[in-house]
């Protein structure tokens, strides 16, 4: 993708009076999707670190800790996952619940679903 590509992006939508420029939909979308793959992601690398650094040390008080350690933080990588995606679920709910019941597009929910969701491909 050029410079001038990201710089031409167009305003994404008028939402309740103001527009909201592409490319800050562009950005909250990204850290959206870095939240929910990479945080789990670095959640489950992390865990198999204590657990290789345990069974490493050979001590069976240690390799208990790290299978512990290792199994909450992969419980938490999965709780944020679906959280995001559940978050990311209930909005896109309401906003096709908006728009049949209003019959309009330009309210918050169906601006906040086209944030979200927003990708380079809207121009």
């Amino acid at each position: 993708m050029d410079l001038i590509q990201v710089l031409d992006w167009k305003a994404l939508t008028t939402c309740e009076g103001f527009t909201v420029p592409g490319q800050l939909a562009y950005i909250i979308s990204m850290i959206i999707k870095l939240i929910q793959y990479g945080v789990p992601l670095l959640l489950v690398i992390f865990g198999m670190l204590d657990l290789g650094k345990a069974v490493i040390a050979s001590k069976e008080d240690e390799i208990k800790k790290g299978q512990q350690m290792f199994i909450k933080r992969l419980v938490a990588a999965v709780i944020v996952f679906f959280v995001v995606a559940v978050v990311k679920l209930v909005v896109n709910i309401a906003a096709a619940n908006s728009q049949s019941e209003v019959g309009e597009e330009n309210n918050i929910s169906s601006c906040l679903q086209d944030i979200i969701n927003y990708s380079t491909n809207n121009n």
